[in-house]
């Protein structure tokens, strides 16, 4: 399969400022109001033809407090007969809506936004499983909305960059990718990274930053192989993947909720190597050698947390009439997500939504 980065930086410009406005104003809603709903919000704020317009969370406290910080015009919480996000998607006015919540809410909610004629940004991983992504994006396609998984670190101009250098033939044929990223989760069964019913465990929440740096540089494999450690509450605290290709490559990738590790990543070709220093998900200098010559570093700073980039690609593909990104297209979070069904069938890891 053909790797990732065959396909333009935003409208052909990776140093882009995702702070410039690239058309008529969006109106966005954001729905849940937990940490990374509010990381993103930061970013989004700094979108000047973005509206930060309605918020929706369980508790209508809870939504009022989160428009109260951001400035969001409307907040809507659960009622007795309706959801605080069906309420939100009842409101005309909302042109896309941001989808936070835990994976296992992901196909519900989505599949609710593009039913009422919302653009949906919904965080990764898309859906716990293909089937829902599939629906996911059939809707999309049929009423011509756009749809994209939030893979912000594949907006990053340093992970961009990275790849287009892999693109380029500089370090050679790329022969093996090493990634890893882990961190010791404090355990608790209500926790959404722990517990069964939220699509908990490292491999839709964490896994996606290691197989990006496989994507972006071999693409998609044709073999993949994987092991790890699975608790009593049947979600994988651990995981350990090797993917390979007809053409001799292999990845390892390795994830965790269960130790602090070193978060690198290599991608090592015939004539050179690249590595990314600082975290595999928004790493701040690369460090290119090839042969043995001296090392060339390549310094990047991101605008906001980094969330902005894909931000701004959301807006711009809506601004432009596009149904998905270029960058980040819907074929490729179905791929991922038929490749995660097959890792968790290795693992022996299911979840509610499988039997739905």
């Amino acid at each position: 399969m053909t790797a990732l980065i065959a396909k333009p930086w935003l409208s052909g410009q990776r140093d882009q400022d995702p702070r410039t406005a690239s058309g008529a104003r969006l109106r966005w809603g954001v729905i849940a109001t937990g940490g990374i709903a509010a990381a993103v919000t930061r970013d989004l704020e700094l979108l000047p033809d973005a509206e930060l317009y309605a918020v929706s969370s369980r508790t209508q406290a809870a939504a009022d407090a989160f428009a109260a910080d951001y400035g969001f015009a409307r907040a809507y919480g659960d009622t007795g007969g309706e959801t605080g996000y069906e309420r939100l998607l009842a409101d005309e006015a909302v042109d896309v809506v941001y989808v936070a919540t835990p994976h296992a809410h992901h196909h519900e909610i989505a599949l609710a936004a593009l039913s009422a004629g919302k653009h949906v940004l919904c965080e990764k991983a898309l859906t716990v499983n293909a089937r829902e992504a599939s629906e996911l994006v059939a809707l999309a396609r049929a009423k011509g909305l756009f749809l994209m998984e939030a893979m912000w670190s594949r907006f990053l101009p340093s992970m961009q960059r990275a790849f287009e250098i892999a693109a380029s033939g500089e370090i050679g044929a790329v022969k093996w990718v090493g990634a890893d990223l882990g961190f010791p989760a404090p355990y608790s069964p209500t926790s959404r990274l722990w517990a069964p019913r939220d699509g908990g465990g490292a491999l839709l929440d964490i896994t996606v930053y290691p197989l990006l740096w496989a994507l972006g540089t071999l693409g998609f494999p044709q073999t993949v192989s994987a092991t790890g450690w699975v608790n009593d509450d049947g979600v994988d605290a651990q995981n350990a993947l090797t993917l390979g290709y007809h053409h001799g490559a292999q990845a390892q990738l390795t994830s965790s909720l269960l130790a602090h590790g070193p978060r690198t990543a290599t991608v090592a070709g015939s004539a050179g190597f690249l590595q990314a220093i600082g975290s595999i998900n928004n790493p701040k200098e690369l460090h290119v050698r090839i042969g043995f010559d001296d090392v060339r570093t390549e310094r990047f700073d991101v605008v906001g947390r980094g969330y902005s980039y894909e931000l701004r690609e959301v807006t711009r593909c809506i601004q432009h009439g596009l149904t998905e990104s270029p960058v980040m297209p819907l074929e490729d979070s179905l791929n991922t997500m038929r490749l995660f069904d097959g890792v968790r069938a290795q693992l022996g890891v299911s979840y509610a939504n499988d039997a739905r």
